[in-house]
């Protein structure tokens, strides 16, 4: 193990205001070696642990979730700006996808027989790989990490979780909540560590696989060391996600769901719809009661109940954002609301409706914009929607907005992405397999079954008789 570089501590710091909200010290390198060696005994004896103790245990996490809310909401509002109901209802969905993998996990992880025809007994038989090691980003600083902890926790595996730094308050947290709940000590634990060293560890024998929610550049990196150590791995990453309305569509409930599909999380998630590609035929009507709605969007501090859109999470990425909405602008985009940096402390930045061209040099219709940006795509009719949606390095999620449900599901086949949805926005959720294609990721989680399997072995057990 290489000694640990860069500085002895990191802070969460509210975005709101540029205060400091906590100081962390960095791990030791001897404190990274207690953790892994924890998590690696855990293992041994959790993978054998009866499904009725693993069900207690995620049903145990929502339990001391709930009960723990306010301390936790108020975390998450502090370390990166989420909205307090924002960060309230994520809460809630990390209880609630514990409690699915709860009741439905034991029939995930039953054997699946294979019928030969020559009188042998065979059978898939799934199997925990060990510890996983998640490297988790900021914007949502439980689900994130309970997204990928509830199927492969439950599946039998321990857990390892690098938080982003910002964030570093809310990943202890889930730590103790997995002790509140009863968990073995090394089932659930949180490591604070650079993003590098996290990658060093990956080479680590006692890591058995990785997940990774984060940019692109994060994916390439994660992607390489477990390619090198030969060790799966799941890589959620950008996205860039179409939301597409044709002529036939409802505009005032598409409206109404645009408004929350792009600026929920103060427009700070990957499945955000960003790019909103309208048929010439309605572009109008749509552009001007999209912007108005966004308008008129209530930003305040996190902690108001009543705010709807709070800070970004750092003044780093904000500059960033402004500084592609500016360029757009330059490259011939109009902006329709917003637009511009408020003149007080804090990360912030106005709720903003940008309109080009699809074929636009614009870069807010080229690169991921993770903040409350909206760039509105005009195109001629249906063909050129599509191939202004699949004008995009990344492929995560769609919304498709039109009456003709069975065109829809025809048209999805056309779309790039791992993800449609129609008449509605893109959203996670636990019965739901989660992830993207091209540059938005590889590998899938939630999806019931499909977020355990990916971190497990599945083993062919093959009975002849003697």
């Amino acid at each position: 193990m290489s000694a640990t570089a860069g500085p002895a501590t990191v802070e969460s710091i509210d975005p709101a205001n540029g205060e400091v909200v906590e100081t962390y010290e960095i791990f030791s390198d001897a404190q990274v070696e207690a953790a892994l060696d924890l998590a690696h005994v855990a293992f041994e004896g959790w993978r054998r642990a009866p499904w009725a103790r693993r069900a207690d245990l995620m049903n145990g996490v929502a339990r001391e979730l709930r009960a723990a809310s306010e301390e936790l909401t108020h975390t998450v509002s502090r370390e990166m700006g989420k909205p307090l109901t924002e960060a309230r209802a994520e809460v809630e969905k990390c209880a609630t996808t514990c409690e699915y993998y709860a009741a439905h996990g034991e029939d995930y992880l039953a054997p699946e027989p294979i019928e030969t025809g020559d009188g042998r007994r065979v059978a898939v038989h799934k199997r925990p790989l060990g510890v996983v090691l998640a490297i988790m980003p900021w914007n949502y600083p439980l689900w994130q990490a309970l997204r990928a902890a509830a199927p492969i926790v439950s599946a039998g595996n321990t857990f390892v979780l690098k938080h982003a730094s910002n964030v570093t308050g809310s990943g202890l947290w889930l730590e103790r909540i997995f002790e509140r709940a009863g968990a073995e000590p090394g089932i659930f634990k949180t490591i604070v560590v650079s993003g590098r060293r996290a990658s060093e560890l990956i080479a680590d024998r006692r890591i058995a696989g990785v997940t990774l929610t984060g940019s692109d550049a994060a994916g390439v990196a994660v992607g390489e060391a477990a390619g090198r150590a030969i060790k799966p791995v799941v890589l959620e990453l950008g996205g860039s996600d179409p939301f597409i309305v044709l002529g036939d569509a409802d505009l005032e409930r598409a409206v109404e769901v645009a408004v929350t599909a792009r600026f929920q999380n103060t427009g700070q998630t990957c499945i955000a719809s960003k790019r909103f590609v309208v048929v010439e035929s309605v572009a109008d009507e749509f552009e001007e009661r999209f912007a108005a709605a966004a308008s008129q969007l209530r930003r305040g501090a996190p902690l108001d109940p009543e705010t709807q859109l709070g800070p970004m999470a750092r003044e780093d990425l904000r500059d960033e954002l402004a500084g592609i909405v500016d360029a757009s602008v330059a490259a011939g985009a109009r902006v329709l609301t917003g637009g511009s940096i408020p003149a007080e402390p804090g990360a912030w930045y106005e709720p903003t409706v940008i309109s080009a061209a699809a074929d636009s040099a614009a870069p807010v219709l080229r690169e991921e914009t993770f903040g409350p940006v909206a760039a509105i795509a005009r195109v001629a009719d249906e063909a050129a929607a599509i191939a202004a949606a699949n004008d995009s390095q990344f492929g995560l999620g769609c919304s498709l907005w039109t009456t003709d449900l069975d065109r829809a599901e025809a048209l999805s086949a056309d779309i790039e992405s791992g993800m449609v949805f129609v008449n509605s926005m893109t959203a996670s959720d636990p019965r739901i397999p989660f992830g993207g294609v091209k540059r938005s990721g590889v590998g899938r989680e939630l999806g019931g079954e499909m977020g355990m399997r990916a971190f497990l072995n599945m083993q062919a057990v093959v009975l002849t008789d003697g």
